[in-house]
């Protein structure tokens, strides 16, 4: 018979007992912590604070969905020096902590994901690749630096400025002798369709990326990019394209996900080759997403700031004030939806335009702490062709009486292309103008 003690009794069994298993619910949800430090860490170490991994491949292996991953200053860039990380798990990167994880400062803990060209040799993938995820996970990189501006392959003498680093970026097959030619992927990609859940982009740098800073397939939820450095990087610093929706037609008719990119600054985008005419944009909106475009600074992209190209509704973008300087041939790329005829709009006419928001945004100039061999460099680049053709040369000659087509060079020639862009000077940048571009990291 249970008595009244004992109903008692039992009822505080199973109050403790739900206790304990909330308690352990919550606990798989909020994932465990993980440490890496280059300095002090051991890949043998069981990834306490006290005794942390030492590369954070391991720790991406080790990690499970959910974990997050703190990691201090160093370089770091695989296991062997392979040149990329690749994360098969949703788990949260911060990085910018001290060797004893005891502070943290991203500016000052440089935590670093920068091969070196002898990497290229078989590490010819993303910096970092997130492979998969899914709904209501949580992918977050916070507080690093990716730079492939070792990795790549520039020119000692084509395309070299006065005051630059380097001559020109070369593209294979091209390489300067006794180099590994440029490894043309991403900094970070988001394989497709990876990110189905919340992602969030922060606090860092992306510099001399060879194809895109960032580029992602993305289903559903949120994607932030918030704070963070853009610079020469190829094609497009920021490319974020949707996976779920609905397609028309005439262009998506439904959107699945929300792409927000703000307080970015974002600096000299290169375009696909070095003529100047294929890509080379700040951001491009791309299909069956929402954007949420503000507070950026957009100086110096090859082609525009923003492209607008793929047909995606109008009421579908907001673009608010954002700072567009220098861009080579206009600040936003735009295509009608239904007419197809490319607009290259001025600032100064955004007003015209009916996206869903459109205000606040200027061409006013502003003084940035930039390079100024780099600035002046770009500002005169310049790219020309030269056809070298002589119907009436001996070669020709033979060409025709064997019923051959005639032929010609065409000689090209290009001021400076996707040139490496110092670290030192894109940090200068947090902060540089108070409520626009990067801020200062707190």
């Amino acid at each position: 018979m249970l008595t009244i003690y004992n109903f008692l009794n039992f009822g505080g069994f199973m109050k403790i007992t739900l206790l304990t298993l909330l308690f352990l619910f919550t606990a798989v949800l909020m994932g465990k912590d993980l440490y890496v430090s280059q300095k002090t860490g051991s890949n043998s170490n069981d990834a306490t604070k006290t005794a942390p991994l030492k590369n954070i491949e391991k720790a991406l292996k080790k990690a499970k969905d959910g974990d997050k991953i703190y990691v201090a200053e160093g370089n770091y860039f695989g296991l062997r020096g392979k040149g990329y990380l690749e994360a098969k798990k949703t788990v949260e990167l911060y990085g910018g902590y001290s060797s004893d994880f005891s502070k943290r400062d991203v500016l000052k803990y440089l935590t670093m994901i920068q091969p070196t060209n002898a990497s290229s040799k078989k590490g010819r993938k993303a910096l970092l690749t997130f492979t998969k995820s899914k709904k209501g996970s949580k992918i977050v990189v916070d507080g690093f630096i990716f730079d492939m501006g070792m990795k790549n392959s520039y020119s000692k003498t084509k395309g070299k400025p006065e005051g630059l680093e380097t001559g020109m970026l070369l593209l294979p097959p091209a390489k300067e002798k006794g180099e590994n030619p440029t490894v043309t992927e991403q900094c970070i990609r988001f394989k497709n369709p990876a990110s189905s859940g919340d992602v969030l982009i922060q606090n860092n740098v992306f510099l001399n990326c060879a194809k895109f800073g960032i580029q992602a397939g993305h289903k559903q939820g949120d994607f932030k990019v918030l704070n963070n450095i853009f610079i020469s990087n190829r094609m497009a610093s920021i490319e974020v394209f949707g996976t779920g929706g609905k397609k028309g037609p005439k262009g998506p008719t439904k959107f699945d996900g929300n792409v927000e990119i703000a307080n970015n600054t974002i600096l000299f985008t290169w375009s696909r080759i070095k003529d100047f005419k294929d890509m080379g944009y700040g951001v491009r909106v791309m299909t069956k997403l929402t954007y949420n475009i503000h507070n950026n600074i957009f100086l110096g992209n090859i082609l525009t700031g923003v492209d607008n190209t793929r047909f995606n509704k109008n009421e579908w973008l907001q673009l608010d004030n954002n700072l567009f300087l220098m861009n080579k041939q206009g600040d936003l790329m735009y295509t009608e939806a239904g007419q197809g005829v490319l607009e290259r709009v001025m600032v100064k006419d955004f007003g015209d335009l009916e996206f869903k928001s459109v205000k606040g945004n200027s061409g006013k100039a502003t003084k940035l702490p930039i390079n100024e061999a780099y600035l002046k460099a770009f500002l005169n680049a310049r790219y020309s062709e030269k056809a070298d053709y002589d119907e009436n040369s001996p070669s020709n000659q033979y060409r025709a009486a064997m019923g051959l087509n005639k032929q010609g060079k065409l000689k090209t020639k290009v001021t400076m292309f996707g040139n490496r862009y110092p670290l030192k000077d894109a940090l200068k940048l947090f902060g540089a103008v108070k409520d626009m571009g990067a801020q200062k990291i707190k």
